[in-house]
C-alpha cells in the first residue's frame, strides 16, 4: 500500500513508476543550466562519465567554477536560450528558479530530449539516481524522488559490498569472453566457469593488485583445471567495536571460507563471517599461547593449500605487533597469494576515547608505538630518549610493566608529574580510562588480576585531552585489584 498526502491508503500493485535504464552520453552533449552549488553538483556528477559537458549560466559562483575546471567542461556565458537544448543527450534544470527551470524542460522537450530539474519531481522526464561507479560497472539507486537520503544509505552500503577493483575484474572478463564463447560450447558449462571466475582466485588476485597473477589464474580455469588456488587476507579486527571495521574488513568476512582468529577479538565481530565458514581459534594472550607461531603459520598454508579463501582476523592492525611479517613470510615461501587489510590501531582507538591527540604542533611532533615485553630486561629500551625529547608514547600490552615503565624513565630524567592515560578495553562496552602521572603509574600493575587489554599514553598531549569521565590511577584499590569508588 502507499499513501495519498492525507495520509489515505492507495492501491499498490508493486509496479515502479519508472523504467530503470542507462543513458548512453560518451562524446556526446550533456547540457546544464544554472549558475550554483545545484548545478555544481550536477557537473560533479557526470564528470564521472564520458560525456561533453555544457553548462549554461551568466555568472558562475566559486563552487560551479571549480567544478566546471575540473570536469573539463565548457561554459556558455549568457541567458538560456531555447536553442541551448538542441541535439543535446539529456537536459539539467538546475538554476534554482521555478520559472527558469519550467523554461528549460520545456525547451528540452520541444526537440525530445529528457529533462530533469533539480529538487521538482513533477517537472522531471528521468530521476537521477545514487551512483556507485565502478567503470565500466555501475549501480544507480533511486527512490523517485520520495526518499533520496533512503537512497544515499543504501547507496554506502552497496559501496561497502563492491571492491573499487570491480571494474578491473570487469575488464578482464571481457577479454575473456570471446575466448569462452569459442571454448566453452554448453550454457551451463559457461555459466558456471564465470561463477568460479568472479567469486575465485581471479577475483581475489585483481582485488589484491596482481592482474597478470589473476589473468594466469583465469587462464588455468579456462584450460580446465579444477584445482583452485587458496588465498590468505590478513586483516585487522580493530581494537573490538564492529563499526570500526573497515568496509574491506566486513566484505571478505563474508566471503572466507576459513577465519584464524586470535582470542582478543571478539565474538561479536567474528560472528560476522558467513554461517557456514570454519572457525579456527589460535587464541595468542599475553602468557597464554594456546597456538605457537609456527603452527599458526602451518595452518594458514594448509588450508590455502586445499584452495581455502582464509581470513587470518588479528585484533588491531596486523602489521602492530601482530607478527604478520612471518606470517607473510610463510605464505610467501609457500607459493601463496596473500594481501594485507589494515585495521584500526589500539592506540588510535585509546586516544580517539580519550580524545587525546598523539601529535599536536608546539606539544609534540612525534610518536612511539612500544610494547610493554620491551620493559622486562634491565636496560631502558633505545627508543626510550624520543620520550625524553617531548615524544608521545603509547605502549601496548603495559599492565605488567607499568612500574618498570615508569621508573626507568623517572630514572633517565623524564618529570615524575609527566601526564598519562591508560585505557582499558578501547572502543567496547567495558571501556575504562584512567588519568594521573607518571609517578602513579605503577598503580596499574596493582590491578594485574584483570585480562582486559590495556593500552598506556605517556606525555604532555595527554594533558590536552578531554579527560572529564576518567578515573584517577590513585583510584585503584591495590589491595583488591579494583577500582575505589
Amino acid at each position: 500500500m502507499r499513501f495519498g498526502k492525507a495520509g489515505q491508503q492507495k492501491d499498490n500493485d508493486g509496479k515502479l513508476a519508472v523504467f530503470p535504464a542507462f543513458q548512453k552520453v560518451e562524446g556526446r552533449r550533456v547540457l546544464v543550466v544554472g549558475s550554483g552549488d545545484e548545478a555544481a553538483a550536477k557537473v560533479r556528477l557526470l564528470s564521472q562519465t564520458s560525456a561533453l559537458i555544457e553548462v549554461v549560466a551568466e555568472d558562475l559562483n566559486a563552487a560551479l567554477a571549480q567544478a566546471i575546471e575540473n570536469a573539463g567542461a565548457r561554459h556558455i556565458a549568457g541567458v538560456f536560450r531555447d536553442e541551448h537544448a538542441h541535439g543535446a543527450a539529456l537536459v539539467f534544470a538546475a538554476s534554482g528558479d521555478a520559472e527558469l527551470d519550467r523554461q528549460v524542460v520545456a525547451a528540452a522537450r520541444r526537440f525530445g530530449v529528457p529533462a530533469n530539474a533539480v529538487d521538482r519531481p513533477e517537472l522531471c522526464d528521468f530521476y537521477v539516481g545514487a551512483l556507485v561507479n565502478r567503470a565500466p560497472v555501475a549501480v544507480a539507486i533511486t527512490s523517485t524522488g520520495v526518499g533520496p537520503v533512503l537512497a544515499r544509505h543504501i547507496r554506502a552500503r552497496i559501496e561497502a559490498m563492491l571492491p573499487r577493483e570491480t571494474g578491473d575484474l570487469a575488464r578482464l572478463a571481457e577479454s575473456f569472453r570471446e575466448t569462452v564463447a569459442r571454448v566453452i560450447s554448453g550454457g551451463a558449462e559457461r555459466r558456471r566457469f564465470w561463477a568460479r571466475f568472479f567469486s575465485g582466485p581471479v577475483a581475489d588476485n585483481v582485488q589484491a593488485g596482481r592482474i597478470d597473477v589473476a589473468r594466469s589464474e583465469a587462464q588455468r580455469l579456462l584450460n580446465g583445471s579444477s584445482d583452485e588456488a587458496g588465498f590468505v587476507w590478513l586483516v585487522g579486527a580493530g581494537p573490538g567495536a564492529e563499526d570500526l571495521l573497515t568496509l574491506r574488513a566486513q566484505r571478505l568476512l563474508q566471503e572466507a571460507d576459513v577465519i584464524v582468529h586470535d582470542a582478543l577479538v571478539p565474538e561479536a565481530v567474528i560472528a560476522m563471517g558467513r554461517r557456514d565458514a570454519r572457525r579456527i581459534a589460535v587464541g595468542k594472550r599475553k602468557g597464554a599461547h594456546s597456538v605457537s607461531q609456527a603452527e599458526i603459520n602451518g595452518i594458514l598454508v594448509s588450508e590455502a593449500s586445499r584452495g581455502a579463501r582464509v581470513v587470518r582476523l588479528k585484533s588491531g592492525d596486523p602489521l602492530i605487533f601482530g607478527r604478520a611479517g612471518e606470517e607473510l613470510t610463510a605464505l610467501r615461501e609457500a607459493g601463496i597469494g596473500c594481501e594485507v587489510v589494515p585495521g584500526v590501531t589500539a592506540a588510535a582507538a585509546a586516544a580517539a576515547s580519550a580524545r587525546i591527540p598523539l601529535t599536536l604542533r608546539g606539544v609534540a611532533s612525534q610518536i612511539v608505538f612500544a610494547t610493554g615485553h620491551d620493559w622486562r630486561g634491565e636496560t631502558l629500551p633505545t627508543w626510550a630518549g624520543l620520550a625524553l625529547k617531548g615524544a608521545t608514547v603509547a605502549v601496548y600490552m603495559g599492565r605488567s610493566v607499568a612500574g618498570k615503565v615508569a621508573d626507568r624513565l623517572i630514572d633517565a630524567g623524564l618529570a615524575g608529574s609527566t601526564p598519562v592515560a591508560a585505557v582499558e578495553n578501547a572502543s567496547q562496552p567495558g571501556e575504562t580510562v584512567l588519568a594521573g602521572t607518571l609517578r602513579e603509574l605503577s598503580r596499574l600493575e596493582g590491578s594485574e588480576g584483570a585480562d582486559d587489554p590495556v593500552l598506556i599514553i605517556i606525555g604532555e598531549v595527554v594533558a590536552k585531552g578531554v579527560l572529564e569521565g576518567a578515573r584517577p590511577l590513585t583510584s585503584i584499590d591495590q589491595s583488591c585489584s579494583v577500582y575505589a569508588a
